[in-house]
């Protein structure tokens, strides 16, 4: 109330928490990026930054998937509200469609629907939260997770990736962070943001440290089934029965549909200890406070899972890894670059940026940003994924443009390399040279 003049009061301000973790997120870093593109630059921006592949033409969902969401809307049948939990016939679809991969067969009742695998994320650190509780993550790895335990008062720690070991988990550092208030550790697989696909036997030996240290695993599998190297996708559900999992996913990069928002967590837990010690309750509790995907969207999940044929799941693996090889094998000509392992899966991979090589560069933050305001290319910095003075280069796009984005940023290393390691040299001019013709992957890899 104002009195006397005096300037208003109002009882309300800003959400300390909100504005904390918002500020660790991919899309803050990539807007700020953004806006240091230099508006008098003609040339196209080119986002080797974000995974959202469904901007670029060579990557379209099937018509499969656009005649499902057509039929759900025309059949007047998935205009109501949902469950909870999700409409029956889409949870069990997924129930069925995961149950491929499983040793076992899920039931509808093990699956909940989300709004994208972000809310699933969302839900199952809510969940877990309590007083004094941590969880154990990836360094690197996608900071929606970092964002939503500190908004939900969860500690985190950090547990490393090897790069040397194809980013393996370092089950040693795991074992001497966690306490016996850890509840759970995070695997993306595969993953992001480094393009690691993990083996049976590593995938097992997480589910035993995990179960020696009393602990639920939280498998990420977003990208499940999006591999082009030599290792296959195994699911983390297999090892259930050893320790808990919480598989979460969705159609999001599989399908190439990010913004239909439909994802699931699935509670692979054949021994029923998450229902023994009330995880499975507190889920509930916690779906009966939230929102649901839109039924329009679950009304079409049975169809899309069902009908969706192998040759458009390997056109979209075909175009990832001929990406994957121009991306790594481009990589190889930049001197202050290093890219520790060929990325195997999803659409991502992580490179070592070698400062001492460069002028005028303070750390990866600083090279993101003079490279978006000089080339118009967006790549994202390391510390975003937790590795200061790397980067993360997203080459889910179209082969040509991540040619040339390849190209700017070989020409923007080549500008700010120091005097003493100038890389124009005569070898040089002639690798350069190679970028203005059009040589095959065979040709890369000789």
């Amino acid at each position: 109330m104002k009195e006397n003049g005096a300037k208003p009061r109002w009882n309300f301000k800003e959400n300390d928490k909100l504005l904390a973790g918002s500020g660790v997120s991919i899309r803050v870093v990539r807007n700020t990026l953004m806006q240091s593109v230099d508006p008098s630059d003609a040339r196209p921006v080119i986002p080797l930054s974000h995974g959202d592949p469904s901007s670029f033409s060579c990557f379209r969902t099937t018509p499969v998937a656009e005649d499902a969401i057509f039929d759900s809307v025309r059949s007047a049948k998935f205009n109501g509200y949902s469950s909870s939990v999700g409409i029956l016939s889409a949870r069990r679809a997924v129930a069925e469609h995961l149950s491929q991969d499983l040793p076992y067969k899920l039931s509808p009742d093990d699956v909940y629907l989300t709004i994208g695998c972000t809310q699933a994320i969302e839900i199952i650190l809510n969940v877990l939260a309590r007083p004094n509780a941590n969880i154990l993550l990836p360094r690197p790895g996608f900071p929606y997770y970092e964002a939503r335990a500190a908004y939900s008062h969860l500690e985190m720690r950090h547990f490393n990736l090897l790069p040397e070991k194809k980013w393996e988990v370092d089950l040693n550092s795991v074992e001497s962070l966690a306490d016996e208030n850890t509840v759970a550790m995070v695997i993306i697989n595969p993953g992001n943001p480094c393009g690691n696909v993990y083996t049976y036997q590593h995938l097992k030996e997480v589910a035993e440290m995990a179960k020696k240290l009393g602990i639920l695993v939280i498998a990420d599998e977003v990208y499940d089934h999006l591999t082009f190297g030599s290792k296959p996708f195994v699911p983390m559900g297999i090892f259930g029965s050893i320790a808990p999992v919480i598989t979460l996913g969705s159609i999001s990069k599989r399908w190439i549909v990010p913004g239909w928002r439909l994802g699931w967590l699935v509670t692979t837990d054949p021994n029923g200890i998450l229902k023994e010690y009330g995880v499975i309750d507190s889920l509930m509790g916690y779906l009966n406070l939230i929102s649901d995907p839109a039924t329009l969207i679950q009304g079409a999940i049975p169809q899309i899972l069902q009908k969706t044929k192998d040759d458009f799941f390997s056109k979209i693996v075909n175009i990832l890894r001929q990406a994957a090889d121009i991306c790594y094998y481009k990589i190889k000509d930049i001197p202050c670059i290093t890219c520790p392992s060929k990325p195997e899966g999803s659409m991502s991979v992580m490179v070592k940026l070698h400062l001492n090589l460069l002028e005028d560069i303070e750390d990866d933050l600083d090279f993101c940003v003079k490279l978006a305001k000089e080339e118009s290319l967006i790549i994202l910095p390391g510390v975003t994924v937790g590795l200061k003075n790397w980067l993360r280069i997203t080459f889910a796009c179209e082969l040509s443009i991540l040619e040339d984005g390849l190209k700017r940023l070989t020409a923007f290393c080549q500008r700010h390399a120091k005097k003493k390691n100038k890389l124009l040299s005569e070898g040089n001019l002639i690798s350069l040279h190679f970028w203005e013709v059009s040589d095959s992957i065979q040709e890369l890899k000789m």
